[in-house]
């Protein structure tokens, strides 16, 4: 489990990377075509792996509900992410990492329910959910990545 949750660290913290110059206003940008922004993405990350790990385990979320609820699947940006805001989900990012690890460790995920993402895979614990978290991230690292060149234009 160890490896797991390190490679999601390394990958939020290069996804920090990647963003770490763009300002407030660019972080907010929704360039023609898209549907979100860069911090939508960001809060996505958080409520995704919160919905996949915790709520599919019977247990309540570790973050901001309002947060958790606005940032889901299927959703969208609904308005301007404050400086302040941003800074918050910035740091959930890799603080969650480590109550996860704790949680981990203390059984929370033991009574994970299986079912079957958008995407056809298959999760029947909390294991294989980690492992597409970090497929998951990879994914929307790249909808960043292209985001930051049309908000850097």
């Amino acid at each position: 489990m160890n490896r797991q949750i390190e490679t999601l660290r390394k990958t939020r913290a290069f996804t920090l990377s990647v963003i770490n110059e763009l300002t407030v206003e660019q972080l907010n940008k929704i360039p023609e075509g898209f549907n979100n922004n860069i911090v939508w993405h960001l809060g996505h990350l958080l409520a995704s792996k919160q919905g996949v790990c915790y709520v599919r385990s019977g247990n309540p979320v570790t973050i901001d509900e309002h947060l958790f609820n606005n940032h889901r699947p299927g959703t969208k940006p609904e308005g301007l992410v404050n400086g302040e805001e941003v800074e918050t989900i910035k740091g959930l990012l890799i603080s969650v990492l480590d109550q996860f690890e704790t949680d981990y460790e203390n059984h929370v995920f033991d009574n994970y329910t299986s079912w079957t993402t958008r995407y056809g895979v298959e999760l029947n614990n909390i294991e294989e959910a980690l492992d597409f978290i970090i497929y998951h991230e990879g994914l929307h690292l790249g909808y960043i990545m292209a985001l930051k060149k049309l908000v850097n234009n």
